[in-house]
């Protein structure tokens, strides 16, 4: 059954409160005086233990005396907080680190991503996916949940086609990614082939970083800089390894990997070079 836990909006809805309160200079004590609830109520609200009502978040912002624009845009956040996405038909499938991060990615306006060990999950080929996902899974799961995971990768991938504000997406891909063979040469064919044609959209920008440039500033592995569509949203950074995830939001942390990446795409073939490498892989595969 889908999970119960609360969702990434309302993690965001309450952390932006906490913060509003921090700003104002006020206790978790002081604001619970003022509004005339319990300590309880408040800590629950901030820590995303509890939803808020419209009339309380008013009544918060009104106390943090929030002008219009933000206050507008935190109301908008509050009526989507409670509800769920598609990927929560999939929850018992799902790990619930890799759930919070697709409903992340939802919200994302761009993101720019570095991608050292293989094609990104938003730019995968279904049969690539599908080596990807049994391999990462190491004999572990049925077909069955192989199989919906790769349903979930591929209905991630509308991000990047729907027509109303598609997520902008720039990959900057290791050459070895594409130069090591996942499954047949027929299924690295058709990935050669989507990576062509999906560097035609103005919304996805793909640089090959060659192998001759192996010391670059992101030796430590793969990570994703997710920029949000609400100007109140902070950025955040997502890092993956082999058996947990991080997000970064400390502001020094998100520069430095900021400008990671911008190490990473002045080294890198430039979008025209890389497709040009892409589809010579293609023609030699074919």
């Amino acid at each position: 059954m889908p999970r119960q836990g609360p969702t990434v909006r309302r993690r965001r809805l309450a952390g932006e409160l906490r913060r509003l309160r921090e700003r104002s200079e006020m206790t978790i004590e002081a604001t619970a005086e003022r509004l005339k609830w319990s300590i309880a109520k408040v800590s629950r609200i901030e820590t995303a233990r509890t939803g808020i009502t419209a009339p309380d978040l008013t009544a918060m912002l009104d106390l943090y005396e929030v002008d219009d624009h933000r206050r507008e845009a935190l109301h908008a956040l509050g009526r989507t907080a409670r509800k769920r996405g598609w990927w929560d038909a999939y929850a018992d499938s799902t790990p619930s680190d890799y759930a919070t991060y697709i409903e992340l990615e939802a919200d994302t306006a761009f993101m720019r991503s570095f991608d050292p060990l293989i094609v990104n999950g938003l730019l995968q080929t279904e049969d690539y996916a599908r080596e990807i996902i049994r391999a990462a899974l190491m004999a572990l799961s049925p077909p069955a949940e192989i199989q919906r995971r790769v349903e979930v990768r591929m209905t991630r991938q509308q991000l990047l086609l729907r027509e109303d504000s598609p997520l902008r997406f720039w990959t900057i891909i290791n050459e070895s990614v594409l130069r090591q063979q996942v499954g047949s040469p027929e299924i690295m064919a058709a990935q050669y082939a989507k990576l062509a044609e999906c560097s035609k959209r103005d919304n996805v920008t793909i640089q090959v970083l060659p192998s001759s440039r192996a010391a670059h500033p992101a030796t430590a592995g793969q990570f994703a800089i997710m920029e949000f569509r609400e100007p109140y949203d902070p950025e955040v950074v997502y890092v993956e390894s082999m058996t947990s995830s991080l997000y970064v939001e400390g502001e020094m942390e998100i520069y430095r990997y900021t400008l990671a990446f911008d190490h990473l795409r002045a080294m890198a073939f430039d979008p025209e070079e890389s497709r040009t490498l892409i589809l010579d892989l293609a023609k030699r595969s074919s």
